[in-house]
């Protein structure tokens, strides 16, 4: 337990806060100790930033600043959970709910019947509230689950959500507590926002016997922190916040309110934070522990003010005070007052009913401000649309929104269907784009040299260039570099991580012999013949949401370069490529959201009806987790599916550097690493062969090179699926990260060599080929990789788009005189060969 601050410490803090200045954990926890005069100062000091917050935003109203709250009803789909958390009332047994006359679950009749009768009373949010995974506690729970056809309770709820929003119009705030990545991905088209209390960072409170949250495997901190950043990476306007009082010292409560700003700053996909205040219940572990007092929520609501900042929504519960002293929670920098309904209890806090609407519009504008109805998303996120809203919810969020995105007075809800995109593709936008860059030169093709979106889709720069700081360290050995190179001669496939990273990081004359061992097992594995294949690359939509802070490629659908060809056009570019002598198209595109739910599918039949001998290399990890959100199959369901359809094999991209926290600050919207490898291998077990790629030099360092590469190796040992790996070198030029002074502009010379050598060495014995890329390092470029451990130069392509984008200038095509030339210029015998490395 932290010590007490001392009242030194707390006026020197508040003077901080007063002038604005930035304040650090040990601030905040001693601000939180605010009390009498210094706590009014503090509040006052909380309201300033509240009030230009709300300025800022043009929320106001004749001149009186909005506060606002959701009309909603709350839907208790199940009351049974897996946790055990000592303060909860919520959560019932299967006996209980047995004896009570309950089923486990409320049937889709009670679910609509309660949104039914909630949209005839003006609300226009449907909370869904329920306990994490019973199922896997609970067998009950799974009984009625497959009684009822669904597969999980998650499934269940994202079933009911589509009903409400067809038969009610309610829109759908989903709060089912931990979810994975692909879950939330799953359920972001059925709800315009989901939420989670984070509560608190505090393991002591999750590992100690005793404490709030001992014995319950969800309020793992780091695992709803990691939810959080998934949420963020989904573009999920999310709810979430801190729950003060159950046992946590001041300083974990700062560092509670500390990781919702770094989350918020990274990803701007919190939209609101509750600061919520513990209240004992009977019947719980935690009865006689008092409630948190009025003085000490003031001090957390303000404190969490000033340190998230005037954009940030702050939510207090009315309910969970007595009316009156809502006006200070007012007074300490609060502006949303959260869900409020006038049909269902707050079933989290039942003993603590709602205030009537009336008397609460009137306690508000009694402190200045007027009330204001939102919906469950809020305005910000309601204005921008995409990527913040699917567009399968938009038109429902559309029917009950203002222009400035609050709720529009006396809206009633009504249902509006709601589907997967359907009728097949439509070409959208430039479908001469790939010529355009050809004529146009390096980044041609382009009108802009950045999204439309910039300034919002990527996050906070400054978070993102703060946690880029820790990821990019160096991290070299001090290894006797001698040792390590007779140690990668006796078994390079099996190298210590010190002497695997002395070599990556080798220079001068331990680079050359670093070189030559790879050259050396290159020849030793698979000869002197330098390898292609004939190929073209369709990039057959640059249409996507994810917002990537390394990619130049993707753009908004409105964007004046967006482009999605049909598929009369994909079978026509592989048709062509068919008579140019190509044996393999590779397919890639961005993360549309309009495309429909058999896009991939429909992709690979169009290929193989037209030119039915043709390989078909396609779809990223990252597209068949998309593919999987919108068939509602399981990974291995639909990769059977597409091979079914013709797929024959899938290029390993979207791997980037296979180490969340690059990830993180890389990619954004990018699958984990664990689902990353859960779609290869789970491939590799379906008869599907991948590459491998790492993407390197941006805000990696060499260690992470190092690791990425055991990675690899590990999932080769277990499938044996691999076919090649590609080292794929960062093009900076025209990347959003490089342009707002992130990430490096690209490897150097040194570290290409490095990589493609200890690609070579690590991998030796699992993976015989190892490609070099001419798209981004040119001629010269290629033929000195080729003399460090590559042996492919991968497919003549016809077009690249992605890489073209980026600010490659090293072409977007080569004929075959071309590739033969660059092994003739190293004495290199040059040989076609197939996809999966068969002889031509």
């Amino acid at each position: 337990m932290s010590e007490q601050p001392t009242p030194q410490q707390v006026r020197r803090a508040l003077a901080r806060a007063e002038r604005g200045a930035a304040l650090d954990v040990p601030e905040a926890t001693a601000l939180l100790a605010a009390t009498g005069e210094d706590l009014d100062r503090l509040t006052a000091a909380a309201a300033k930033v509240r009030d230009a917050g709300l300025v800022a935003a043009g929320r106001a109203v004749d001149g009186r600043p909005v506060v606002t709250y959701s009309p909603k009803v709350f839907i208790p789909v199940t009351k049974l959970c897996r946790d055990r958390c000592h303060y909860c009332t919520f959560v019932e047994s299967p006996g209980q709910l047995t004896r009570a006359g309950h089923a486990m679950y409320l049937s889709p009749d009670e679910i609509l019947e309660i949104a039914r009768q909630g949209a005839e009373l003006g609300c226009l949010e449907a909370l869904f509230t329920l306990g994490d995974r019973p199922e896997d506690r609970w067998p009950e729970a799974r009984a009625w689950l497959d009684e009822q056809g669904y597969d999980s309770t998650l499934a269940y709820v994202r079933a009911m959500a589509v009903r409400v929003l067809e038969e009610t119009g309610l829109l759908p705030h989903l709060n089912p507590g931990v979810m994975s990545w692909e879950e939330m991905n799953r359920l972001k088209p059925v709800s315009p926002s989901m939420g989670m209390m984070l509560e608190t960072t505090s393991r002591r409170l999750f590992e100690t016997k005793g404490e709030a949250h001992f014995g319950s495997p969800d309020k793992d901190p780091a695992v709803r922190l990691r939810v959080l950043e998934d949420a963020g990476r989904l573009s999920i306007p999310f709810t979430t916040g801190l729950l003060v009082g159950i046992g946590e010292d001041l300083t974990e409560r700062a560092e509670t309110i500390f990781a919702l700003r770094q989350v918020s700053r990274a990803f701007g996909s919190v939209q609101e934070v509750i600061v919520q205040n513990f209240r004992a219940k009977p019947d719980t572990a935690m009865r006689h522990t008092d409630d948190l007092g009025l003085d000490e929520y003031r001090a957390a609501i303000a404190v969490t003010r000033i340190v998230l900042g005037p954009k940030a929504r702050v939510q207090a519960p009315p309910n969970l005070v007595d009316l009156e002293e809502c006006r200070a929670l007012l007074g300490a920098g609060v502006d949303d007052w959260g869900g409020v309904s006038p049909l269902t209890p707050d079933h989290v806090n039942p003993e603590r009913p709602w205030p009537s609407l009336e008397r609460l519009r009137e306690i508000t504008a009694s402190c200045g401000f007027e009330l204001r109805a939102r919906l469950t998303v809020h305005p910000e996120y309601v204005r921008q649309g995409e990527p913040w809203l699917d567009p399968r919810v938009s038109g429902h969020v559309a029917a009950l929104a203002t222009e400035d995105g609050l709720a529009r007075p006396g809206v009633r809800p009504t249902g509006l269907p709601w589907q997967e995109p359907d009728g097949g593709f439509a070409s959208v936008g430039r479908t001469d784009l790939f010529a355009a860059v050809d004529r146009e030169g390096p980044g041609g093709g382009r009108t802009e040299d950045r999204r439309s979106d910039f300034a919002n889709v990527y996050g906070d720069w400054d978070s993102i260039r703060e946690a880029a700081s820790h990821t990019g360290v160096s991290t070299g050995s001090t290894t006797d570099g001698v040792a390590a190179l007779k140690a990668a001669e006796k078994d390079p496939g099996n190298l210590s991580d010190e002497h695997a990273l002395t070599l990556m990081t080798a220079e001068g004359d331990l680079l050359r012999e670093v070189c030559r061992l790879a050259n050396d097992l290159r020849r030793e594995t698979v000869g002197d013949d330098v390898t292609y294949v004939v190929n073209r690359n369709i990039n057959f939509t640059n249409v996507c949401y994810v917002g990537c802070r390394f990619c130049a490629f993707a753009q908004r659908r409105t964007d004046a370069d967006a482009y999605s060809l049909s598929l009369d056009e994909v079978a026509d570019r592989a048709a062509e490529a068919w008579d140019l002598g190509a044996t393999e198209v590779c397919m890639q595109g961005g993360i549309d959201p309009e495309l429909p739910a058999t896009a991939y599918f429909d992709l690979v039949n169009a290929v193989k009806q037209r030119v039915p001998e043709m390989h078909v290399h396609a779809f990223s990890p990252m597209e068949v987790v998309n593919g999987v959100a919108r068939t509602g199959l399981s990974i291995e369901d639909f990769l059977i599916k597409a091979r079914e359809s013709g797929l024959g094999s899938l290029p390993g991209t979207a791997a980037e550097i296979l180490d969340d926290e690059v990830r993180w600050v890389l990619t954004k919207g990018k699958l984990p690493t664990r689902t990353w490898i859960e779609v290869v291998t789970t491939a590799h077990r379906v008869g599907l062969p991948t590459t491998s790629t790492m993407m390197y030099g941006h805000v990696d360092n060499p260690r992470h090179w190092v690791n990425h590469l055991r990675v690899l190796s590990r999932i080769q040992d277990e499938t044996g699926g691999f076919t090649e790996f590609v080292p794929l070198p960062f093009v900076h030029t025209s990347s959003p990260i490089y342009l707002a002074g992130v990430a490096r502009p690209g490897p150097s010379l040194r570290d290409n060599l490095a990589v493609h050598a200890m690609a070579r060495i690590l991998l030796h014995g699992r993976v015989p080929n190892i490609q070099t890329s001419w798209v981004k390092l040119g001629v010269d470029g290629t033929r000195a990789m080729l003399q460090a451990g590559a042996n492919d130069v991968g497919g003549t392509l016809m077009e690249e788009t992605i890489s073209r984008m980026a600010g490659s200038e090293h072409g977007s095509a080569k004929t075959v005189a071309e590739l033969v030339e660059i092994g003739a210029g190293i004495g290199r015998p040059v040989v076609e060969r197939t996809t999966t490395y068969g002889v031509r």
